[in-house]
Order: structure tokens, then sequence, then C-alpha cells
């Protein structure tokens, strides 16, 4: 049977590893917490996160480098200008994984 919690305080130190100019995804979240089937589970918490200042929920971004429609602090605008901040190019709500994953 698949783990079906995690800790949660393991996820938020976790967000705060990923540098400056990097995102990672809720599968690489999950998969440092131990199961890769945990990604919605991963991706819900985040969205219960109350700190965007001290865990950079907006450096997470799917499997496929789209950013979040759902993201808690001012959905796609603000996590796009927080990642261009970032130093992270944004193309048609997309990062570049290749360029910019941090695993």
């Amino acid at each position: 049977m698949a783990q079906s919690v995690f800790d949660k305080n393991e996820l938020y130190r976790l967000l705060q590893e990923i540098p400056c100019g990097r995102v990672t995804t809720y599968g690489v979240l999950a998969r440092r917490l131990g199961n890769v089937r945990l990604a919605r589970a991963v991706g819900n918490a985040l969205h219960k996160n109350e700190d965007g200042s001290k865990f950079p929920c907006y450096k997470v971004v799917n499997s496929r480098g789209e950013l979040s429609v759902a993201y808690k602090f001012g959905g796609i605008k603000a996590q796009k200008e927080r990642l261009e901040a970032d130093g992270i190019v944004v193309n048609d709500c997309r990062v570049d994984l290749e360029k910019y994953l941090w695993i």
C-alpha cells in the first residue's frame, strides 16, 4: 500500500532549499518525500501554505513546466511575476524544465 502521508515540515524545508533561478515539480518533491505517487498531495499541501515569503511554493510547477492556475498567492500572473523576478524565463505560462529544473 502506498504511503498516504508525509511530513509537511519536511516539504516546507525542501521548498527553502530550491535555489534562486530554479523550479521544481510536485513529482520531484513527492519523490524526495519518499513516494512519487504523492504529487497531488504535495500540490494540495502547497495550496495551504500560509507563508509564501518563507516557503516559496511559487517555485513549483507541474511535470510539463506549466504554472499553477490555483497558485495560492495570486494565480498564474503572480506566479509568473515571482518566477521572472528570480530570473526564470516564462513563455506561454511554461518554464523550460531542461534549463531550470532543480532536483
